[in-house]
């Protein structure tokens, strides 16, 4: 564990670099807002600068195929890399791989017992699948460091926990039929925001069903909805008795967000960051990791992400 036993944060130019430009929703400028905003709060931490991740930890999660098209598409730098929402971008590809390295990291420190617990702030793109980039996301660093606590740390169930506004396609459909991969998904209502999934009705296939929660919320949703659908998360995940958790915490469904319509406050994530952590201390010992997934409003992110620090501060 390092010195203190202090929660650790990543922090890096590298992980700052995954952004689509100035003015962009997802813009290079929110790691820096965050990193302000943490400083600013006199939260004793850990700050840690983390390595890419190589070719064979990506292919863990995704096709070596589509890793040959990212690279191909970065290296023009220009077009999409699906649809429209993920622009080529030269270096992108990079950046990307620097973010999974960060989660990768954040993860293999908390195993290791070289820290309690840890956040990462850009990270957590959890609309990439295995073989295509979709919504802002180029690589699937949860996805990865899921694969990652099974197949390198040998662990059997595992929990992945997502509060952003939008629905985790990416990591859900990767493991909708795996039964070692619990997933609970509170967010907006499909039918009204991308990537329109998520639905109360999807709750893993074949032998994985009934291991996964998706709580679609309506437009306008607040915190007493959202905390009304914690509780029944929470039981789900303590019948799961996962051995690791892993959150993604994105800032989109706070209230003013320009591209959600969720109405959460900061003090939601932390109460969640919270209960989660002591989750995790009865069932995972202590072993939780936080990803800062979306938010699009610079003030929101900066204090709902500070929240979640807060709260894995507060109980370790």
């Amino acid at each position: 564990m390092n010195a203190n036993g202090r929660v650790l944060v990543l922090k890096g130019e590298n992980i700052a670099a995954y952004g689509f430009g100035d003015g962009h929703p997802f813009g290079p400028d929110r790691h820096d807002v965050f990193h302000a905003a943490l400083a600013a709060s006199g939260l004793d931490v850990e700050l840690a600068m983390a390595g890419d991740a190589t070719r064979e930890e990506l292919e863990a999660f995704h096709a070596p195929g589509y890793l040959d098209f990212v690279a191909e598409a970065c290296a023009v730098g220009s077009g999409f890399l699906d649809g429209g929402d993920t622009p080529a971008l030269g270096g992108i590809d990079i950046a990307a791989t620097a973010v999974v390295g960060a989660t990768l990291f954040a993860v293999n420190a908390v195993m290791e017992g070289r820290a309690p617990r840890a956040f990462v702030p850009i990270a957590g793109l959890h609309h990439a699948g295995r073989s295509h980039a979709s919504g802002f996301c180029v690589f699937n660093d949860c996805g990865v460091a899921l694969e990652m606590l099974r197949n390198q740390y040998g662990l059997r169930r595992v929990a992945y926990v997502d509060i952003d506004a939008h629905h985790g396609d990416g990591v859900y459909y990767a493991f909708e039929a795996d039964p070692d991969v619990t997933v609970v998904d509170i967010h907006e209502d499909g039918r009204f925001l991308f990537p329109g999934t998520g639905h109360a009705h999807e709750s893993g296939a074949g032998g994985a069903a009934g291991t996964k929660l998706n709580i679609p919320l309506p437009p306008g949703a607040g915190d007493r909805d959202f905390l009304a659908a914690w509780e029944r998360a929470e039981a789900f995940l303590e019948a799961a008795a996962p051995e690791f958790i892993l959150l993604q915490c994105g800032a989109d469904s706070l209230a003013g967000d320009p591209i959600t319509h969720l109405q959460l406050t900061a003090e939601a994530h932390g109460e969640v960051a919270a209960r989660l952590a002591r989750l995790a201390d009865r069932h995972c010992a202590g072993r939780m990791v936080g990803t800062g997934g979306g938010g699009y409003n610079r003030d929101n992110l900066a204090r709902g992400w500070t929240a979640v620090v807060q709260a894995l501060v507060a109980t370790t």
